[in-house]
């Protein structure tokens, strides 16, 4: 066994007697928050939906029959998210890892919800160890729990693993990090999807480190004609880069929906890059106030 997955054994291995004690895998939080945001309010989801709650009590019965089973844990640790009870999740994936030790989707799936509770540090340790696992293995297409209208998955179990981790460095304002990681996932060559997206994030990563240059050159793979089944927020965003999408056009993006959301921040960075902060400022604010109101809402990402 190769030198690098014997120490992420190890690693992991060493989390086990830990597992069961909620301090040691969820910070502290006000009663019925499930986090506190980087502005310091609690945060919290609304009710789900009855199908989100039909889906869990059937992963759930699944779950239960066969409690042991990765793919059952996995899927019922996802559809407890799906609710909004990221806390709860997280306990759920951290019963997979001990039952699973090396089965890198455990730490990929906590790791998750740990950037979803703005637990960034804890994100990167579980991605790091899950870095680790994957390498010299088959990578696998990953099966949507919220699918996309053409029903088609975009997504791979090493690229979840690398953009997430690439997301948690981005957080942390580590950008040199981030790239690195970023780099890997667009290096997968999985689909246009997954070139857009990491595109984007590799972008505004050179950008902060200042590397303008090299930031235009590496969105040369990047054209208008591309088959983008998903991420057409990021694609949009990366066209806009290079000078292809009018201003106004990525201005007109709705923040209240996540893909909205996620261009309102791009081009506020791209303002702040380009010298405009007083403009970058102001689309943050009004961006703030728009979704987030008095803070109180957490975003649920897929």
């Amino acid at each position: 066994m190769k030198f690098y997955k014997i120490i992420a054994i190890i690693t992991a291995l060493l989390m086990v007697p830990f597992a069961n004690a909620q301090s040691h895998l969820l910070p502290d939080v006000p009663e019925g928050a499930q986090a506190v945001s980087l502005f310091g309010e609690a945060l919290s989801m609304p009710a789900p939906s009855e199908k989100v709650l039909e889906n869990l009590m059937a992963a759930k019965a699944v779950y239960d029959a066969d409690p042991m089973d990765a793919d059952n844990i996995i899927w019922y640790g996802r559809r407890v998210a799906y609710t909004g009870d990221f806390r709860r999740a997280i306990l759920v994936f951290s019963e997979g890892i001990r039952k699973h030790p090396t089965d890198a989707r455990m730490y990929r799936h906590r790791g998750h919800r740990y950037i979803t509770i703005r637990e960034f540090d804890r994100a990167i340790e579980d991605y790091e160890i899950a870095a680790t696992l994957i390498k010299g293995t088959e990578d696998k297409i990953e099966p949507d729990g919220a699918p996309n209208p053409a029903g088609i998955p975009v997504t791979s179990t090493h690229g979840n693993i690398y953009y997430h981790l690439g997301l948690a460095y981005y957080l942390k304002h580590d950008f040199e990090n981030s790239l690195r990681v970023y780099r890997m996932g667009q290096n997968l060559k999985l689909n246009d999807d997954n070139t857009a997206s990491t595109g984007h994030w590799i972008y505004m990563n050179l950008r902060r480190l200042g590397r303008d240059v090299e930031a235009a050159a590496s969105l040369e793979n990047i054209i208008a004609d591309m088959n983008i089944i998903e991420v057409h927020n990021y694609h949009k965003l990366d066209m806009f880069y290079k000078g292809d999408v009018p201003e106004e056009e990525v201005l007109n993006a709705d923040p209240n929906v996540p893909s909205g959301a996620s261009i309102t921040y791009g081009v506020a960075n791209w303002f702040f890059y380009n010298g405009q902060q007083e403009k970058a400022y102001d689309l943050m604010e009004k961006f703030i106030k728009q979704v987030h109101g008095d803070h109180s809402a957490i975003s649920l990402p897929k």
